[in-house]
């Protein structure tokens, strides 16, 4: 079987997706992090990609959520935080600026970064205190300048289609074996 297909097959059963969600997937890892590309079909693999992630989210995490407008940032964070059983209205904090959750692993601090024009804004935002005590999703990390995490998980979101959406995951070491196979099945 070739790499290519292998891959596929690994992220179907790790996603459990049916083959028609994945058309693609390359993955590498070093000793400095990891990073993986996905293709996403459709809703329901972006949804699946979310709950990867909040199985692996931990209190100290950043998600850096990146894209242009329309990538699909708020809806992978909108499926990170339904994973982790918040069942109210998950709204775009684009004018709230932060939006906090509650949920029974750990505290979730949404942000949306975009009105941002200054990178001091972000202390007031308590972005370290929500490390702190939780984690946080980060839509538009570029405008936090060095406030941002070194050790971000990143997710780069780029539309490909109507519905289909790509991933380009990366991230610190711990996160290659929490998307590694045995890692999903526990």
């Amino acid at each position: 079987m070739s790499e290519r297909l292998q891959g596929i097959n690994h992220l179907q059963t790790t996603l459990r997706l049916p083959l028609r969600h994945v058309t693609r997937v390359a993955m590498s890892t070093d000793s400095q992090g990891v990073t993986r590309r996905i293709l996403l079909a459709d809703l329901a693999a972006t949804e699946a990609l979310g709950a990867q992630i909040a199985a692996g989210l931990r209190k100290g995490d950043a998600v850096a959520l990146e894209g242009d407008l329309g990538a699909g940032k708020t809806t992978l964070a909108r499926a990170i935080l339904h994973a982790l059983a918040v069942t109210e209205n998950v709204p775009s904090p684009t004018f709230t600026l932060v939006q906090t959750y509650e949920t029974p692993r750990l505290a979730v601090r949404h942000y949306d970064f975009y009105r941002v024009l200054n990178p001091n804004e972000i202390d007031e935002l308590g972005l370290d205190e929500a490390l702190d005590e939780g984690a946080a999703l980060i839509e538009w990390p570029e405008r936090a300048g060095d406030r941002m995490p070194d050790d971000a998980l990143h997710v780069l979101l780029t539309a490909t289609g109507a519905q289909s959406r790509s991933a380009e995951i990366s991230g610190p070491l711990r996160w290659a074996s929490f998307f590694t196979e045995s890692a999903l099945a526990r």
